[in-house]
């Protein structure tokens, strides 16, 4: 995969032929004006507006309904089509249901008798803990595994700037989420995670106020295994729906109010894959109507799914059949073209969204045993990097019309990420290399600073790293290329005697930390 890799995969693009399609978006509206028959789109991947022109062909709905353009409304989610020179063929909104439906008939649990012999445990008022008032819906919410934008960067303001002596306050502790590594995603007052709970694999709801389980629903057979049990993958939110891939790769959308199943596969037997050493571990992508995991399997590396009922839209096998890594994919946009960046057992390869069709490769920071880290986007470059003695890739991307040519920078070995992720912030890498906590410059790869003996994940917000050592520890550091400076730090209570594997959470001022069958809310948010 060090050469360009092409590959065309079956075709398949929801509303409008496929040789009409230079690129699909998936943003949110800013402004309609009817009269003057234009649109403002921000762009999620870009965060940058743009306005469009809808023309006479050009085909809009709501909700899957046919309907005129002063129908739509700000803030509503949206995924667009255009044309090779830019037109405005389709305008697919959708409306986010943040209000309770009434419960339809089938409702799994909310509470059995095995749940109820474990209740959450919520940290009362009266033990000194301070209520915190939700944000505004949809804010800083937390909707997937490294964020909105899949850059593990929180958009948070007014957080504390230095931490107390033992840390910032717990708010709550949550319990019955089972055994587990996934982290958690946040959104319209709930937070949803995985675990093996009472004999069988679930997606759990919490309440984002209290802690207390709302539901659980089953995804699936437990996975058992000598490094850890439980599912390591965290829900996806779109909407009032929930998206679990589960560590056997079973994959079920629920219903994000009820916990009601509305479809389940298994990946693995679908297409033709395998599961690996430590167990299937991505967190699905959901980009517009599309959902994109990776099976690593015979007739299928990679998969599209639409998200309404699991079917395929189309299917990417990429050359030498590699399994699937343990890393999760983002959606970019290289000039006109939206891509995938996947990473696989062999390598990160990108993939033209509309087709599937396999536009590049590059294996240079891959190992043959665990890939575990998700790459980087950086003004169309992609920073990739893995553990294992291997290092860190750097690559350019064109777009040239249709067509996606990459060019390598460089390969370093001055970041070798495990499992704990990294974040790009200000021409900057952050993140642990093996055991070392490093910043390194995205230009040439050089460290600015090094602090050994601290192995984790990482998240960004506010001017911080939020970093959790996989011992235990969590830390509050300052950003800056110049030197390490903490602000802070404290030892979680309570900990298990496994890893602490799963990434930190940031939303609506808390900061929430999985540890096993526990979940942590602390209070964050800076005075006044």
């Amino acid at each position: 995969m060090r050469r360009i890799l092409k590959y065309a995969a079956v075709a398949v693009l929801l509303f409008v032929p496929l040789s009409a399609v230079a690129g699909i978006y998936s943003g949110r509206i800013v402004s309609v004006t009817p009269d003057k028959k234009q649109v403002v789109i921000q762009i999620l991947s870009t965060n940058r507006a743009s306005t469009y022109a809808v023309g006479a062909a050009t085909k809009v709905t709501l909700d899957r309904r046919k309907v005129s353009l002063k129908q739509l409304e700000p803030g509503l989610r949206v995924t667009i089509a255009t044309t090779k020179s830019g037109k405005l063929r389709t305008i697919a909104a959708r409306t986010s249901r943040s209000t309770p439906r009434k419960a339809p008939a089938g409702i799994p649990r909310k509470a059995t008798a095995a749940s109820e012999s474990r209740p959450s445990s919520v940290t009362s008022p009266e033990s000194g803990a301070r209520t915190l008032e939700a944000a505004p819906t949809g804010v800083s919410d937390w909707p997937s595994f490294r964020g909105p934008k899949g850059d593990n960067i929180s958009s948070e303001s007014g957080l504390l700037r230095q931490w107390p002596a033992g840390g910032p306050p717990l708010v709550w502790t949550g319990q019955g989420i089972g055994e587990g590594y996934s982290a958690v995603s946040v959104a319209n007052g709930r937070v949803f995670t995985m675990g093996n709970v009472d004999g069988q694999e679930c997606i759990v709801a919490l309440d984002v106020q209290t802690g207390q389980k709302i539901w659980d629903a089953p995804n699936g057979s437990p996975y058992r295994h000598g490094e850890g049990n439980g599912p390591r993958g965290t829900p996806a939110l779109d909407g009032d729906a929930v998206y679990g891939l589960g560590a056997n790769g079973d994959l079920s959308c629920v219903d994000a109010n009820t916990g009601r199943v509305r479809w389940q596969k298994n990946i693995l037997r679908e297409f033709g894959g395998s599961n690996i050493t430590w167990g299937i571990s991505e967190s699905v992508l959901i980009d517009g109507e599309t959902l994109i995991c990776t099976p690593g399997g015979r007739t299928a590396t990679v998969v599209a799914l639409n998200i309404r009922d699991g079917r395929p839209r189309w299917r990417a096998i990429v050359p030498g059949n590699p399994q699937a890594a343990y890393a999760s994919p983002i959606a970019i946009d290289v000039g006109r073209v939206r891509q995938y960046v996947v990473s696989t057992s062999k390598g990160v390869v990108g993939i033209r969204a509309t087709n599937g069709e396999v536009l590049w490769g590059d294996d240079r920071a891959a190992n043959d045993t665990a890939n575990c880290a998700t790459p980087l986007f950086v003004d169309n470059h992609i920073f990739s990097s893995s553990d294992y003695g291997t290092g860190a890739s750097l690559i350019r991307l064109r777009a040239r019309g249709s067509r996606v040519t990459s060019t390598p920078v460089y390969f370093k070995r001055t970041m070798k990420n495990h499992h704990g992720g990294m974040v790009a912030f200000n021409g900057h890498i952050y993140g642990s290399n093996s055991d070392i906590l490093s910043c390194v410059r995205l230009r040439d790869g050089e460290p600015t600073w090094r602090q050994r003996g601290m192995k984790g994940s990482v998240i960004l917000a506010d001017g911080h790293i939020y970093f959790r050592d996989e011992r235990g520890p969590v830390h509050l550091i300052e950003v800056t290329p110049h030197e390490f400076r903490e602000k802070g730090r404290f030892d979680q209570p309570d900990r298990s005697d496994r890893p602490a594997w799963a990434h930190p959470v940031i939303a609506g001022g808390r900061l929430l930390l999985r540890d096993q069958d526990l979940l942590l809310c602390y209070g964050i948010r800076g005075p006044g």
